[in-house]
């Protein structure tokens, strides 16, 4: 139990008390598939275990639904699918990632969690100019090196858009979730 709380302690350390410059630098870094992407940290609220996902109707395949987080709605897009990487089936590493940005919260299915890292601005290239199949702005701003290693770090602004996960998944999942015979009057 006390391990438990240390490591709590331990992770609010690496969010709440670091000067604001070193948090811009803390990237969390996941993988889906063999490659390794990382978020800035201070858009983290929280990684959670994958859960039950209410499908929602007529929402893109990436979007697979919205999961109840402690009394919140919250949409979850799989980004293996946003991406358009192959489905694969969730195992028990597989997690999903509560993002605060664009002014909404969203969660993000990962194959699974790797570490917070810093990546200082001097390590970071800027992200190539591909042509994409849509013209959809690219979700990539940069490439971060890490030990010799090439982190593609996303723009979670952008994947976070209303354009991305349309709000019309939180209205309709909503009323799925409410239980049953706690309606109007």
């Amino acid at each position: 139990m006390a391990n438990e709380v240390d490591q709590q302690e331990d992770d609010l350390f690496l969010v709440g008390d670091d000067a604001e410059g070193e948090v811009e630098d803390k990237h969390l870094l996941f993988r889906l598939g063999s490659e390794e992407y990382g978020v800035p940290i201070d858009k983290v609220q929280s990684i959670e275990e994958l859960q039950k996902i209410v499908a929602v109707p007529d929402m893109p395949e990436y979007v697979r639904g919205v999961i109840n987080l402690r009394g919140h709605v919250i949409p979850v897009v799989d980004l293996r699918l946003r991406f358009g990487m192959p489905d694969r089936e969730y195992d028990d590493r597989t997690c999903i990632i509560i993002i605060n940005a664009a002014s909404r919260v969203v969660g993000f299915i990962v194959d699974t969690v790797s570490e917070v890292h810093q990546i200082p601005a001097k390590s970071i290239q800027p992200a190539p100019e591909f042509k994409t199949r849509s013209s959809q702005d690219q979700f990539v701003t940069g490439l971060g090196t890490v030990g010799g290693e090439v982190k593609i770090l996303l723009d979670i602004e952008r994947l976070a858009r209303k354009e991305e996960v349309p709000e019309e998944a939180l209205a309709l999942a909503a009323a799925k979730l409410e239980p049953a015979g706690t309606t109007g009057a």
